[in-house]
């Protein structure tokens, strides 16, 4: 469950949010990343209004407000502000009627005012709804970026994730997260990892324990998230498991309901998975740029195979 605490905690400073009234319902919950700005409710139009979102009162709906009579502008806020209102922001520094004061205390809903304007209010507070309320699950591997490519490196345990990582920043690429990666939906789209704060920006390698990435290779080696553009999977090589040697057969993974191209990577001694990571990574991005080897290389012998068969006339 999501509630304003959460969000006047990891958003109030960006948003200037100083609480007025209404504190015991900082535990209120948020149904919905939707904001709205009650202009016509206000004027008593109420076709279509939901009361399950946070709402923004601008300098104008508190102009109007003013001009009414007290006991309308009771009653008007009275079918605005409900049991299920999570919260009510007042923007551009402009106090509200002691009469929402008030009402926004008896009724416990969290009553702030904000220096924002009422327009960027709604655009800001609408993102990071979005950024809390979309799609997310966590996984475990390794993510990283290698030449713009964000990488998601899976396999069971102690198959080499992090030490292929590892020389990955040693070649000056980036970690994002390392073990545990949270993975959220953006736009229906795409999908974006990051990492736990907890852990962020640090490595686990068996044998030497715990290390800071970003103060060994510099901040320049790590970034907060990435798009996640290709999952690897290390598995442990198999002389009984045939392995593709073209490429013509594209794979994909389902996460959250978007495909994503999807590697087996057989690992043994002397083959080098920090290489062959980096060939996966340009490989994907002359696919991204129309030019498919594997495609190119069938189309050539197909056309190989044509002309003998022309010239024996078959």
């Amino acid at each position: 469950m999501y509630s304003v605490q959460n969000l006047y905690e990891q958003y109030g400073k960006k948003l200037g949010l100083n609480l007025l009234s209404g504190k015991k319902g900082m535990n209120r919950r948020i149904y919905r990343a939707e904001v709205h700005r009650p202009g016509l409710s206000l004027a008593g139009f109420l076709k279509g209004f939901v009361s399950t979102r946070i709402l923004v009162i601008g300098k104008q709906e508190i102009g109007y407000l003013k001009e009414l009579d007290v006991k309308v502008r009771e009653e008007r806020l009275e079918t605005i502000l409900t049991s299920k209102t999570p919260a009510v922001v007042a923007a551009k520094g402009v106090r509200p009627s002691k009469e929402m004061i008030s009402l926004c205390n008896k009724k416990q809903i969290p009553l702030f005012l904000s220096e924002e304007t009422a327009t960027d209010l709604l655009s800001r507070l609408s993102f990071f709804l979005l950024e809390e309320f979309c799609q997310n699950l966590t996984l475990h591997g390794t993510l990283v970026e290698v030449f713009g490519v964000g990488i998601l490196i899976q396999g069971e345990s102690s198959v080499g994730k992090s030490e292929a990582a590892l020389g990955l920043l040693e070649r000056s690429h980036r970690l994002i997260s390392d073990d545990v990666v949270r993975v959220r939906k953006k736009e229906e789209i795409y999908l974006v990892g990051s990492g736990p704060q907890l852990t962020q920006h640090l490595m686990e390698i068996r044998g030497i324990g715990i290390i800071n990435v970003a103060h060994l290779y510099g901040a320049v080696c790590v970034r907060d998230d990435k798009t996640i553009d290709l999952v690897v999977k290390l598995e442990e090589w198999d002389d009984k498991h045939f392995y593709d040697r073209v490429g013509l057969e594209e794979k994909f993974i389902d996460i959250l309901d978007v495909s994503v191209p999807f590697h087996v990577l057989p690992v043994k001694p002397g083959r080098d998975v920090v290489l062959l990571l980096e060939t996966i990574a340009l490989n994907h991005r002359l696919k991204d740029m129309g030019y498919n080897s594997a495609k190119e290389f069938n189309a050539k012998w197909l056309e190989t195979i044509a002309c003998k068969q022309k010239k024996k006339g078959i």
